[in-house]
């Protein structure tokens, strides 16, 4: 048993000294939220680092991404097609929104909604589709995007977490109606907590902004039904610390990623194949666990890791449409792959302070199945 505990994410933090400069400012500025300097400082230079037009900026992910659903005045009670191989957060901005989830199933190549199965989802109670770039990966948006505009669908992209990526030296935040971002501490760019809307459309710019500060739009005035999800300024000091590192974060864990795949050449272990129109961030690093050629399944292999302080993560398992809440509300049929992935996926620790020599001792691990003598 090996004392020191390898995390399956282990988040980043910048020099404490930068934070504090920051900091100081929020004294010196006394503003705390609200639309403060920070935020705006923030909010200006993301926008510029990721190639977007427009962008607004949240506490967190998850209401930024019911914010989304909020302002594009969709059908009420309207069913939105999505993924059930995502984090449940989606699922939940959905219902919370008092709209209905109709899970599409995935493709085995890269974990993403399959395209080709979209279509014959599609009802008169269709409102609208909710994709995710799971892990990274990003969706097949030009089909996504030809099925939109076929039946008049707005596409909201759950993006927590393609931070950087882009598709065809375009950003993928520029694609569909609107894209999130998820500045959570585990994520390989955060500000503690937080998120992020990128969009073209510019009447959306004042509306997210009105409904994430309780639907207020001047004195004595509202308008419309908001929320309260405003980024405060000790978040937009954290983002504006880390921001200057995420390139060399990026790299760092492209590194840490090759150097999985080539030792982990393993029958039964297998990884998504990068495409060359893509630049990727790197995010996560999934493996799926094929049990009938490798001879462990995927839990057998987790709790081997864990017997030596490694902490992988079943990421997702299971299912959203799987969890107690939703199993028995709605339709949860014709999900093969997707069930088929989700009891097989398991995510291996990837932050940029892994070593050579972490990634190769769990490389062996797996490789031999959980003999370090071999």
């Amino acid at each position: 048993m090996e004392n020191k505990k390898i995390f399956v994410v282990k988040p980043f933090l910048p020099p404490v000294e930068t934070y504090i400069d920051y900091v100081k400012k929020i004294w010196n500025n006394e503003y705390l939220t609200n639309n403060g300097p920070l935020h705006n400082e923030f909010q200006e230079t993301i926008q510029k680092q990721l190639k977007i037009n427009n962008s607004t900026l949240f506490t967190n992910g998850h209401l930024a991404l019911e914010c989304a659903l909020k302002s594009l005045d969709l059908r009420p009670g309207g069913e939105i097609i999505t993924t059930p191989f995502t984090f449940i957060s989606t699922t939940h901005a959905i219902v919370n929104n008092g709209f209905v989830p109709v899970f599409c199933d995935i493709k085995l190549t890269d974990y993403t909604i399959d395209e080709e199965k979209i279509e014959k989802l599609i009802t008169d109670k269709t409102v609208a589709i909710m994709p995710v770039h799971v892990y990274g990966y990003p969706c097949n948006v030009e089909k996504i995007e030809e099925i939109a505009k076929k039946y008049n669908l707005k596409v909201i992209y759950d993006s927590a977490h393609a931070f950087g990526v882009e598709y065809k030296n375009n950003s993928i935040l520029n694609y569909g109606d609107i894209s999130m971002l998820s500045f959570h501490a585990t994520k390989l760019f955060h500000s503690i907590e937080g998120g992020m809307l990128a969009y073209n459309d510019n009447n959306l710019i004042s509306k997210l902004d009105f409904i994430k500060n309780f639907g207020i739009i001047g004195n004595d005035i509202v308008d419309i039904q908001g929320i309260n999800a405003k980024m405060n300024e000790f978040q937009a000091a954290m983002g504006l610390s880390v921001l200057p590192f995420v390139n060399q974060i990026i790299e760092k864990r492209k590194h840490i990623v090759n150097l999985y795949r080539d030792l982990l050449n393993v029958n039964g272990i297998y990884f998504v194949e990068e495409k060359k129109d893509v630049k990727y961030n790197y995010a996560y690093f999934p493996i799926l666990v094929d049990e009938t050629k490798y001879g462990l399944n995927r839990d057998e292999l987790c709790e081997t890791l864990k017997n030596y302080n490694i902490f992988s993560r079943k990421y997702f398992y299971p299912l959203t449409s799987d969890a107690n809440c939703y199993k028995n509300k709605y339709k949860n049929d014709g999900l093969e792959n997707a069930k088929y992935v989700s009891n097989r996926i398991l995510t291996l620790p990837l932050y940029p302070d892994l070593t050579d020599e972490e990634v190769r001792k769990i490389s062996k691990i797996i490789i031999n199945k959980g003999n370090l003598n071999e």
